[in-house]
């Protein structure tokens, strides 16, 4: 079943490749935030595909939701900025 596991962690670590390229070609800033935050959103998955191929799915849940909410509160403070900075879609 730890094979499953690595297998579903190996894909999703190649998935993140799309959003990455969002990340870097990304027409608007906000498109960039997005891409961001599907990056993190995956991350968060693979973390918890890692609790479980270890055995201490407690300790990694811990971490996932500790990553989530920094990654929230990342994306919402770097929305904020650029919105009021007064950055303009071209």
């Amino acid at each position: 079943m730890d094979k499953v596991f690595i297998y579903i962690a190996t894909i999703l670590t190649i998935i993140i490749i799309i959003p990455f390229i969002r990340v870097l070609k990304g027409p608007t800033i906000f498109d960039r935030l997005l891409g961001a935050g599907a990056i993190g959103t995956k991350t968060i998955v693979i973390i918890c595909l890692i609790g479980f191929v270890v055995g201490r799915i407690d300790m990694f849940i811990d971490i996932a939701l500790t990553y989530a909410i920094l990654n929230f509160i990342g994306t919402i403070a770097m929305a904020k900025y650029f919105d009021f900075k007064g950055i303009q879609d071209e």
